[in-house]
């Protein structure tokens, strides 16, 4: 049995957890999210915390048992508070602004990169940092790894889009040729 999984989940203060069947609906302050379990797993509801039950022990449902409360976990957490990443962009020349919902970046290259974000995540763009926030963590932090895939920062200058906590290893360019 999963370590992480016989864990309860804490239900935030203004979240609603209604479970139908194998289907979980969470509803929150932000916004509402869904998962559909695997068919050997159970939830049960008591006052404020949530259990996963393993209802047949095999090596699949232990897989997913620990899994499975992260995720639920991960989407409570989301409709009480939300998620968010921050990228930023260093470069002669980089740019980045919001155009309705669309992130335009331009990146040192011959033409702007337009991004549209998929349905549920924000972004906003102050001085050289990118914020993309959502309620849902799997999205959010996919949205920042594309986004960060147009220019991934290289060793020499810096240059490119890093996350915030993200450290470059610099390296020393080439050295200078000794006269003869």
């Amino acid at each position: 049995m999963s370590r992480v999984g016989k864990k309860p989940i804490g239900i935030k203060e203004g979240v609603t957890v209604s479970i139908e069947g194998q289907n979980i609906q969470i509803k929150g302050p932000k916004g509402e999210l869904s998962f559909t379990m695997n068919s050997n797993l159970l939830a049960k509801v008591d006052d404020n915390t949530l259990n996963l039950e393993l209802k047949k022990e095999s090596k699949k449902s232990r897989e997913l048992h620990g899994l499975t409360r992260t995720i639920i976990n991960n989407m409570i957490i989301g409709v009480a508070d939300g998620f968010e990443k921050k990228l930023e962009f260093h470069g002669v020349g980089y740019r980045a602004n919001v155009e309705g919902r669309d992130l335009v970046l331009n990146l040192g290259f011959s033409h702007p990169i337009k991004y549209s974000p998929r349905e549920g995540i924000d972004i906003k763009v102050d001085k050289n940092v990118i914020t993309v926030s959502g309620i849902d963590k799997q999205l959010v932090g996919q949205t920042a790894a594309e986004i960060r895939e147009f220019r991934k920062p290289e060793p020499y200058k810096g240059k490119g889009i890093k996350y915030e906590f993200e450290h470059i290893r610099r390296k020393a360019g080439k050295a200078a040729a000794k006269g003869e």
